[in-house]
């Protein structure tokens, strides 16, 4: 146990707190708060800790003393999987994604969000948006990104990209297009399944009755 404990309180990248008095809540983190659970090494050892995935800097972050720590390269390679109120979180092409389905076919989602800075002053009483890099670095510098409630004026657009292991090869799609695609074998029940139900991209129970479908056809 002391190992690990120097795993996750040393080798870690550190994420700066940020103090602020108001703000908005966003949805740059899966879960409205931290939330305690485990994190499990390839080793055998568990951590536990106050987690929250930030969908924004694509990090598993923890909450030690009030100050927000971020699982770091070199400690990811150790990690076997997160537990989060029963959810599962693995590594899969050095990104953390959540387990949705598993049986014959494996469904992933990699949570992800856009974020929009508070827009400068332009002619005429508008503002202008920014998401530069000069922008994005101002974000990281300050850690308003690694706090739950970010200032006024922020814009987050969360979305999800998904990940398919068949056949034990992890493959990414991004839309129902590139879903279909990775099942050649199977165009006619996809067919035949889309013109009786409606399956949204967006919609992570209809992608799961589908995988169920073409799993058991």
């Amino acid at each position: 146990m002391k190992h690990l404990i120097w795993v996750f309180g040393f080798s870690l990248a550190i994420a700066s707190t940020y103090g602020q008095s108001k703000g908005v809540e966003l949805s740059h983190y899966i879960f409205p708060e931290f939330t305690q659970g485990t994190v499990l090494m390839k080793s055998g050892l568990e951590y536990k800790a106050l987690l929250n995935y930030n969908s924004f800097t694509g990090e598993m972050i923890f909450d030690k003393n009030d100050k927000k720590l971020a699982i770091g390269k070199e400690d990811k390679l150790r990690v076997d999987t997160v537990y989060i109120m029963k959810r599962k979180f693995f590594i899969m092409e050095d990104k953390f994604v959540e387990l949705l389905y598993n049986s014959g076919f494996e469904l992933y989602a990699e949570h992800m969000c856009n974020v929009k800075y508070p827009g400068k002053p332009a002619p005429y009483g508008g503002t202008t948006e920014s998401t530069s890099v000069t922008t994005y670095s101002g974000i990281y510098s300050g850690g308003v990104m690694y706090e739950l409630k970010l200032p006024d004026g922020y814009t987050i657009k969360p979305y999800t990209n998904y990940w398919l292991k068949r056949d034990g090869e992890p493959k990414r799609f991004v839309n129902m297009k590139q879903l279909t695609k990775l099942f050649d074998d199977k165009k006619d029940l996809i067919k035949e399944y889309l013109s009786t139900r409606d399956v949204e991209y967006e919609d992570q129970e209809s992608l799961v009755q589908l995988l169920k479908y073409l799993e058991s056809n």
